[in-house]
């Protein structure tokens, strides 16, 4: 590994020093990659345009964010920025000089990266809902056409997690083969549940069973590498220690709080799909219309944003998480059955005049 990780501290050297001036457009690149991206704008987008992309999306989130929380408690990975202080490989402590971002010092083992597992996962599935959706509509002649947008969609699909790829070595919180791990990774999760439609009708049952499956295996694995004496949350006392400043640990960015926001959004999303006021609103005559579909994807979209100005309380972890998983669970919840039938209620009055 030691080849892998210096050669990779060569490359964010390289990026650093050469392309600085990009930094914009990197650190840009890396909030796309975010996985709460996932929840607060590709969600709501696609859910009302296509209510089965919108499912399978977060479907695929979760599970993709799972899996990655796993490995990295299972390969130990260490990132760029604390890696060349702990290492001995260097001679006379002529240990590389990386510079530190403010989105550099996530406190999770590195391997493989989040950001890039949970963007080529959720682009995977919107890039092969697009392919589907043209194929539809096309004629069989115009195979030309097809071919067209099938290259214009997946090239799209590969710059945007190259360019994600990038932002993360750029900001020394990856090494190189991370965030292809990561990639990787994320096109196997997506393409497994483009092969499981049973997704699509679960139950409320079926989404609290999946949950604390998810939660009991994870805290089970936690506990029994406890019992052999393996500590999984290593990694959070060395980015405290290697962070340049200790304003950029953010407790949201630890190893359970990631698993508590993926169990309140899948929550949230079964309790929701389940719901009447959803069957009554997306279900009903009005799920059909153009235009409740787009009132709802603006408000959703505007009503999302706002839940960026509620804090959660960091002084205690515990309710941290608590707090967390309601604020996630409530996402899917607004977007899905809240928001709809609210604009339901309001388009019955109009419907009536009109009649």
């Amino acid at each position: 590994m030691d080849f892998l990780h210096r050669n990779g501290v060569l490359i964010i050297q390289h990026l650093q020093k050469d392309y600085r001036a990009y930094y914009n457009y990197l650190n840009f690149m890396s909030n796309v990659g975010d996985p709460r991206n996932i929840f607060s704008i590709y969600f709501p987008l696609w859910f009302q345009l296509n209510q089965t992309v919108g499912t399978k999306m977060i479907w695929v989130a979760v599970i993709g964010d799972w899996f990655n929380l796993i490995f990295k408690w299972i390969l130990f990975g260490h990132r760029p920025y604390w890696w060349i202080q702990e290492t001995h490989i260097y001679p006379n402590h002529s240990s590389p000089c990386l510079e530190q971002f403010p989105t550099t010092c996530e406190t999770g083992p590195g391997s493989p990266s989040g950001h890039a597992m949970g963007s080529s996962c959720v682009w995977y599935v919107m890039v092969t809902a697009a392919l589907s959706y043209t194929v539809s509509w096309m004629d069989k002649s115009s195979t030309t056409l097809h071919r067209l947008t099938w290259s214009f969609l997946w090239s799209l699909f590969w710059l945007i997690q190259i360019s994600v790829c990038i932002s993360r070595v750029f900001i020394a919180t990856h090494f190189p083969h991370q965030v292809i791990l990561g990639v990787i990774g994320g096109m196997l999760v997506a393409e497994a549940f483009e092969h499981t439609p049973g997704i699509q009708t679960a139950s409320l049952s079926t989404y609290l069973k999946t949950n604390l499956f998810l939660f009991l295996f994870a805290l089970g694995f936690y506990l029994l590498l406890r019992l052999l004496d393996i500590d999984l949350l290593w990694s959070v006392p060395i980015a405290k220690k290697w962070c340049a400043n200790p304003d950029w640990i953010h407790i949201d960015t630890t190893p359970f709080a990631g698993l508590v926001r993926n169990l309140g959004v899948l929550f949230g999303l079964g309790f929701a799909i389940n719901s009447e006021m959803f069957l009554r609103s997306c279900r009903g005559e009005n799920g059909y219309k153009l235009s409740f579909r787009l009132l709802c994807v603006v408000a959703s979209l505007t009503t999302l944003q706002l839940y960026h100005f509620i804090k959660i309380p960091t002084h205690a972890e515990h309710l941290f998480y608590v707090l967390s998983f309601c604020k996630s669970a409530s996402i899917p919840m607004t977007v899905v059955a809240l928001i709809p039938y609210c604009i339901h209620v309001l388009m019955k009055p109009s419907e009536k005049k009109m009649n």
